[in-house]
């Protein structure tokens, strides 16, 4: 939704910073001749400004929406939807019933685009979760514990502190605290849903290899462009250490 509307913003503001440059001085024995009206593509003619200006914002707008993917909009509906909202006329759909809409539009086209993602993900999860030593928890994330410590386990609102690695299913490596040679901290409940879940499972000096489905993770959005959406991730996890909230218990 928001692109929507910075596409028609942008178009306003192009159209300001083309006025506010200083004119070319005309010369003073020869008015300047209006130039001839071209012809666009399929005999439409721009005869004047404004109607240069409507087919240009029509070009941003529909530049836009191919950018996304949206390639299936009716042309036929948004200009009636436009007509009717510039004629003040009851619209098919109202303003904020528009807003669902077009989010329940865009969740579709995302979970296409994404099915691939999804289906090799849930195929994975579904013959790991029959190996020795993996778990699964009631939400489906999975998870295997590689070193059990002794100290104490986090809830949501602690911070703790961790070395990790994540991987997608094929083992590609998106990030690694190793890498920056040290580890991360972090509050428990600002982090990925399966961190959270995961994490809490987990008591200090335990190591664990949590596996993750995408809906528990970064969705179907991704994190581009290292983790496609839909993706399902892994990570193993060292958790050293827990800082109790303030005011909570030891």
């Amino acid at each position: 939704m928001k692109k929507l509307f910075l596409v028609t913003l942008s178009a306003g503001l192009v159209l300001s910073a083309a006025a506010q440059k200083t004119p070319v001085k005309k010369p003073a024995t020869k008015p300047a001749t209006k130039p001839a009206a071209k012809p666009a593509t399929g005999g439409v003619v721009l005869k004047n400004l404004s109607d240069s200006a409507s087919y240009a914002l029509g070009v941003n707008i529909a530049t836009s929406l191919k950018m996304q993917n949206m390639t299936s909009i009716n042309t036929t509906l948004l200009n009636r939807a436009m007509q009717d909202v510039f004629n003040n006329k009851t619209t098919l759909i109202d303003e904020n019933s528009s807003f669902m809409v077009l989010n329940a539009y865009a969740s579709k086209m995302q979970e296409e685009k994404s099915k691939s993602a999804i289906d090799s993900g849930q195929n994975y999860l579904a013959k790991n979760k029959l190996r020795s030593g993996v778990k699964v928890t009631s939400t489906g994330l999975q998870y295997e514990v590689l070193t059990q410590g002794s100290g104490p386990k986090p809830t949501a609102e602690d911070t703790v502190t961790v070395h990790y690695r994540g991987t997608l299913i094929d083992g590609t490596e998106f990030d690694a605290s190793y890498k920056h040679g040290q580890p991360i901290s972090f509050p428990l409940n600002r982090v990925i849903p399966g961190w959270t879940e995961g994490l809490q499972l987990m008591s200090q000096g335990s190591k664990y290899k949590l596996f993750i489905p995408y809906n528990l993770g970064y969705g179907l959005q991704g994190s581009p462009p290292v983790i496609p959406g839909g993706a399902a991730l892994i990570f193993e996890v060292e958790l050293l250490d827990v800082k109790k909230a303030t005011g909570a218990g030891q």
